[in-house]
């Protein structure tokens, strides 16, 4: 019991050294002010709302009604605009939010009436999709049968709809609410980096010959660093989800998935640190685990099921436990194996990294 308190303390006042070097470190200690302050703005400035209906701009006398029953209850919001100059600038401007616009000519119905040609006008921007423009030329060809009195030259077909992934459909999450595990693992990883910096400094200047050479042990210097970088990561991830009102009414599993990827990039940072011999050296190996790492949390911002390997990356079970948890609801038994998977990369991370600062501090 004696050994193991003296082990404990010795790793204790490694930490407290860790911890000095870190607020004397003025670069990362401002730099980590400043991301809190930063991230937490940006998730307040973020729209809170989602809608899932396109506003369509409309011109033409009596074609309102028609378009209501063959649109609105697909999602489509009409606007109606006394002539199609008033509706052109509309659509350019953006005004009421009008997407689309369908400009029929004053005798559109008189003369589908009567089985005669005419045209119609489909006013678009650039940045509208191909499908919603499809959509719209069907919508209008519906409306020129239902005018004319005459029925769709098809047979109408049964159909069944898969859709393949999580339906999201009416449960749509707003920009501001899929921003928040992107924020999240940000200040992870710019601890993560910190850790780096300050490992890769320990060794160029040899402070942990100094220390190896006291009663600590190179096993409590590798204690030591863990404890430091998941503190780090952990505590200013939870003052971000603190500040942005994420934790949830499920604090502890929350609780549970940040120290789970506090541990996981700290596993990350003993690599860059091992590597890193300046602080470009360290900037450079901290990006090269960040870019594939942060691929996840990019992949939440667009609808649909992730690709297959996107999955593999170490990082992808936690974003997708912290969308769960605080977009979606999700317990325990929902996020379990985004849990596992996150403990299963952590644990091989950890091989991987206390196995190259061992042989880094037992060569030195």
């Amino acid at each position: 019991m004696t050994a193991i308190r003296s082990r404990a303390g010795i790793v204790a006042a490694i930490v407290r050294k860790d911890f000095t070097a870190f607020s004397r470190n003025w670069f990362f200690l401002v730099i980590s002010i400043i991301g809190l302050v930063f991230f937490a703005l940006t998730f307040w400035l973020m729209p809170n709302t989602v809608d899932e209906t396109v506003t369509v701009g409309v011109s033409g006398p009596g074609i309102g009604e028609a378009l209501t029953s063959s649109g609105e209850s697909q999602g489509i919001d009409l606007k109606l605009y006394p002539s199609q100059d008033a509706l052109t600038t509309a659509v350019e401007n953006g005004s009421d939010g009008v997407a689309v616009g369908l400009a029929f000519p004053p005798d559109f119905l008189q003369t589908m009436a009567a089985g005669q040609q005419t045209t119609v006008d489909v006013l678009v921007t650039a940045g509208v999709p191909v499908e919603l423009r499809d959509a719209m030329d069907s919508i209008v060809r519906e409306i020129a049968y239902a005018a004319s009195g005459e029925t769709l030259p098809v047979i109408q077909l049964a159909q069944n709809e898969y859709v393949l992934g999580v339906d999201r459909s009416g449960d749509q999450v707003s920009l501001r609410e899929k921003m928040r595990p992107l924020l999240a693992f940000m200040v992870l990883v710019i601890e993560m980096m910190s850790l780096a910096a300050l490992v890769a400094a320990e060794i160029q200047q040899r402070t942990v010959t100094a220390i190896v050479t006291t009663p600590a042990r190179v096993a409590d210097f590798l204690t030591a660093k863990v404890i430091v970088g998941t503190l780090l990561a952990f505590v200013q991830a939870v003052i971000l989800l603190v500040a942005i009102r994420s934790l949830g009414a499920n604090a502890p599993l929350m609780l549970t998935i940040l120290l789970l990827g506090a541990l996981m990039v700290t596993a990350f940072a003993l690599i860059a640190g091992s590597y890193g011999r300046d602080f470009i050296t360290v900037v450079f190996w901290s990006i090269l685990f960040l870019v594939p790492l942060i691929i996840p949390g990019f992949a939440v911002l667009f609808p649909g099921s992730a690709s297959s390997w996107v999955k593999v990356i170490p990082s992808y079970g936690l974003i997708n436990a912290i969308v769960g948890a605080t977009s979606y609801g999700e317990g325990w038994s929902d996020v379990l194996p985004d849990l596992a998977m996150v403990a299963g990369w952590t644990v091989v991370a950890y091989v991987v990294g206390l196995s190259i600062l061992r042989r880094k501090v037992e060569a030195l």
